[in-house]
């Protein structure tokens, strides 16, 4: 029989809460009975739409080894003897994390950055997974109840924790971080990201930096050497525990450094020196932010004494994850068209590299480019004035056909010349017909956007409407 996740014993320790008689040890943990496992502890989380009380009866029904209730709803639940009940939720689930983390041996790894901690994050454990056990955070569960929620579902064994943290206020990072415990803390960027509520870029800078005030005594910064906020991070760095600072980049200053990146159509080429020592490697995905961000996967893994040409070797393997530069090609008529799904999320930076990965796309006959590109939210009053500046991305890139969703997106419309607006709707919803009627044999189509403008609609609706090929790659020069 397999190790619990979490005993009886250790839940009681660690919560204090009242155990009822029917509850069982724990294999595993949950806040949404859609992917609940049997086995699995819920946590009836309140969110800003659901209560996740009103879902215990199902988590339940669906085999959970006990429900994690608040004293307050308690008395709602007329059997009790599979209830754990606690004074606050949330606050359970972070002590349990908290207990998770005590109990670990892991080597710890923690990702912050305004653009590229997911696909980070993913790499780290593409790499790690190949040297030990490893668990990393699911998809972007990377706030104040997605790090500990990950924390609680580490296995007792595990090898390598990989933990991604996002913010977007000022000493949101401090507690998560505290949490984690890394012994290496990796700042990816720093972009005009959740701007609206930061004074300036050097807020952010510091906001960011706090990932290294919760580093392990001795630990490792790694932070990216081409930012103009490098000494500032790195000043962060130097005030924690941290035992030394290493650098990535293009800089000739970085300790891991790209030479040379080229990019085509579905793969990355990086020419790269790690302390010196040259190393060229293949990333099975397009993008220069990837190649780059590759390179913070280097410096962890040299940090946490991992060999960087088995960690190299693993990057021919990297995909994209769905909603962050996906390719799927369409059945369109006679022919096939190119979706690349970049829907999940949008920011100034994010919306160029997926702009300039669409120009790389090498076009057969007649094919076009063509963006859907949403609004970019939380820009605050630079949100015109960073729209307006996508036009030059959108012109360098080749870009034929612009479809755009939302009022903020008037600004990059208004300087296009008018032969490249398609159309202009207030959501993406309104896109979707005239998006799917424009798609012909050949062309590539790349959708992006903030997620509450829900580009994710107009994904949907082209692989329903014209389904996935039997073409095993993407489109190739």
């Amino acid at each position: 029989m397999s190790t619990p996740l979490w005993t009886i014993d250790e839940i009681l320790a660690a919560t204090d809460a009242r155990i009822g008689s029917g509850v069982t040890q724990a294999s595993g943990a949950s806040i949404d009975t859609r992917t609940l496992n049997a086995g699995d502890l819920y946590f009836s989380i309140k969110g800003d739409v659901h209560d996740g009380h009103d879902f215990v009866p199902a988590a339940l029904e669906k085999g959970a080894a006990a429900a994690v209730v608040s004293e307050a709803k308690a008395p709602s639940f007329k059997e009790q003897d599979r209830l754990i009940i606690v004074p606050d939720v949330l606050d359970a689930m972070r002590r349990l994390g908290i207990a998770a983390r005590k109990r670990s041996h892991a080597k710890v790894v923690a990702i912050t950055g305004s653009v590229g901690k997911t696909g980070t994050k993913e790499a780290m454990r593409l790499a790690l997974s190949r040297q030990g056990s490893t668990h990393a955070s699911v998809a972007s569960y990377n706030n104040h109840w997605g790090v500990p929620l990950t924390l609680a579902r580490m296995p007792r064994e595990t090898e390598f924790g990989i933990f991604e943290i996002g913010m977007n206020h000022a000493g949101e990072i401090l507690p998560l971080t505290a949490m984690v415990r890394p012994h290496v803390a990796v700042i990816t960027t720093v972009e005009p990201v959740h701007i609206e509520f930061f004074p300036s870029l050097w807020g952010i800078a510091d906001a960011k930096g706090e990932i290294f005030s919760g580093l392990e005594p001795g630990g490792t910064a790694v932070i990216n050497r081409d930012s103009p906020y490098f000494e500032r991070m790195a000043a962060h760095a130097m005030a924690s525990k941290a035992g030394r600072v290493v650098s990535f980049g293009e800089s000739e200053a970085a300790h891991i450094r790209a030479e040379r990146i080229l990019v085509r159509p579905d793969f990355s080429l990086v020419e790269a020196r790690i302390f010196g020592e040259p190393l060229t490697y293949r990333i099975g995905t397009a993008g220069r932010h990837i190649a780059l961000n590759s390179l913070s996967v280097l410096a962890a893994a040299h940090a946490l004494g991992v060999d960087p040409l088995s960690v190299a070797q693993s990057f021919t393997e990297l995909k994209p994850p769905v909603g962050r530069g996906e390719r799927t090609m369409l059945s369109v008529g006679a022919g096939e068209a190119l979706l690349i799904d970049e829907s999940y999320n949008a920011n100034p930076a994010s919306v160029r590299a997926a702009l300039n990965n669409l120009g790389a796309v090498e076009l057969a006959g007649a094919g076009r480019r063509i963006a859907v590109l949403g609004d970019m939210k939380e820009l605050g009053e630079k949100g015109p004035e960073l729209h307006e500046g996508l036009a030059d991305a959108v012109e360098a890139n080749g870009i034929d056909l612009l479809f755009a969703a939302g009022p903020l997106m008037q600004n990059l419309i208004d300087r296009l010349p008018k032969a490249k607006i398609a159309a202009h709707a207030p959501t993406s919803a309104d896109l979707v017909d005239a998006v799917c009627a424009a798609i012909r044999p050949g062309d590539a189509v790349m959708v992006k956007g903030s997620l509450s403008m829900k580009m994710a609609l107009v994904v949907k609706a082209l692989k329903e409407r014209y389904g996935a090929s039997s073409a095993a790659q993407a489109l190739k020069g």
